[in-house]
């Protein structure tokens, strides 16, 4: 299903979306550690001038001149940056980018796709709407609530048949114990 994972967050113009978050400087050469929604740097290569909300409540727009995966973030440098004292200023800065930068491979979505689709059955029975996803290991799970009813789905080929973002729709195909643990 892709696990890219950009989150939404409102008060946004429609085309920017919470990419990540700038953890700290590293080195002394102005390289920021980012913990990032996105398992991939292409989108941040790719996006451009990104914005920086700074915790000061200032708002920069800068260029990615690069950015690595470094353990579980990423290693960037921002055009402009220098020296570690420029860095320290975007400690805890919110990264946004535009959606129209992402970068993605054939078949993989992104959360705020997912987020709202309904769900329906193979049978057409319709099980609720994707209200959450939450990560776990190797994949994903899909949180769908009907009512006070909240299903949990694994993101995987194999439950996941057909997802539709034109239409707002996702198919699954009810495994053995998914939707009634109780039946295994």
């Amino acid at each position: 299903m892709g696990d890219y994972r950009i989150a939404l967050n409102t008060g946004l113009p429609d085309n920017d979306l919470f990419f990540g978050k700038v953890l700290r400087p590293h080195g002394l050469e102005g390289l920021l550690r980012v913990q990032s929604f996105s398992q991939s740097a292409a989108s941040l290569l790719n996006a451009g001038r990104v914005l920086f909300k700074l915790k000061t409540g200032e708002n920069h727009y800068l260029q990615v001149i690069s950015a690595r995966p470094h353990k579980n973030i990423f290693l960037v440098k921002l055009e402009g940056l220098t020296d570690i004292n420029q860095a320290e200023a975007f400690r805890g800065a919110e990264i946004h980018i535009r959606k129209d930068a992402l970068v993605r491979e054939e078949g993989e979505y992104f959360w705020f796709e997912l987020l709202g689709l309904r769900v329906f059955t193979t049978d057409d029975e319709f099980l609720g709407v994707v209200s959450q996803i939450i990560p776990s290991g190797n994949t994903e799970i899909y949180v769908v609530k009907k009512g006070d009813r909240e299903t949990l789905l694994p993101a995987t080929h194999e439950v996941v048949n057909h997802i539709d973002l034109e239409n707002g729709k996702m198919m699954i195909s009810v495994l053995e114990g998914l939707l009634n643990p109780d039946e295994v």
